[in-house]
């Protein structure tokens, strides 16, 4: 993505105290990221914020907060995935929390397909064009895949992860297994996909992809001293697969591009859900 942090202003007048207004950075495409943010902005809403959703890749998001352009961010993915992130920005940005407690990264083909494991995929590299299909590349799920999967297993000279974006992947996905056609792709879990479409994760026997991360909300330096009633329920904020899930359908599948009614929606079916969180 073209964007940058530049001018993405909010999140710096927060130091009031009193301010009532959030800046919340999200990336574009990633499932759970966008649903607990379409979450969040309707319970902060509902209690008086004035929330602004900024969308941003990862890179200049990290770097928003840093600068302190950006409050929070509740799809952070650590200690794995967003390592090199964390270690360039972390000593200008606060962990408030994890909400969601094992999420792996992973490589998925078609229920069909005949690879069962990643070790299945050498020397099978013109079946598939050497082609892994990924996400944008700024994320760590293709630093993971190209730098760290492919080389574990030997695939190096054999495969390569694309990049473009995550609903270009989606989309591929969706042509090939229409088709009943061979593709492999990058994803993660939690993910709507897994129920969209008919696929399943090739095994990892080295391991490869990493130890599944939490999912955690972090801010910019200081947003806790600034904003402690939110931080408070921030801290309080956890969602199951069953939660998250239904969410995500929501979200993608009946209301897409709606994420207010999906919202809406959800919290009919959870009526306790913000009560236990905000009071």
């Amino acid at each position: 993505m073209a964007l940058t942090a530049a001018g993405c202003g909010g999140g710096s007048d927060s130091g009031s105290g009193g301010d009532k207004k959030i800046t919340i950075g999200m990336v574009a495409g990633w499932a759970e990221g966008e649903a607990a943010t379409a979450l969040w902005k309707r319970m902060l809403t509902d209690k008086g914020y004035t929330v602004e959703v900024k969308t941003l890749d990862t890179g200049p998001l990290y770097t928003g907060m840093a600068r302190g352009d950006v409050d929070l961010f509740i799809d952070a993915w650590l200690p794995g995935t967003h390592e090199d992130y964390w270690k360039q920005y972390g000593d200008k940005l606060e962990k408030i929390g994890v909400w969601y407690d094992k999420a792996p990264l992973t490589i998925a083909v078609p229920n069909y397909s005949p690879l069962k494991s990643l070790e299945d995929l050498k020397g099978k590299g013109g079946q598939y064009g050497g082609k892994i299909i990924g996400i944008e590349k700024s994320s760590g799920l293709y630093r993971v895949s190209q730098e760290k999967m492919l080389p574990a297993y030997g695939l190096q000279d054999e495969y390569e992860v694309t990049t473009s974006s995550t609903a270009a992947m989606l989309s591929e996905l969706k042509k090939a297994t229409d088709a009943k056609k061979d593709i492999i792709v990058t994803l993660w879990r939690p993910h709507w996909a897994y129920s969209k479409f008919p696929i399943r994760d090739l095994a990892d026997p080295k391991g490869a992809m990493g130890q599944p991360d939490g999912i955690n909300t972090v801010a910019r330096e200081d947003f806790s001293k600034d904003q402690p009633e939110v931080t408070g329920w921030l801290k309080k904020f956890k969602m199951d697969d069953q939660q998250l899930g239904t969410l995500e359908d929501l979200m993608e599948n009946k209301y897409k591009g709606k994420p207010d009614q999906a919202v809406d929606e959800w919290l009919k079916a959870n009526p306790t859900f913000a009560s236990s969180i905000t009071g």
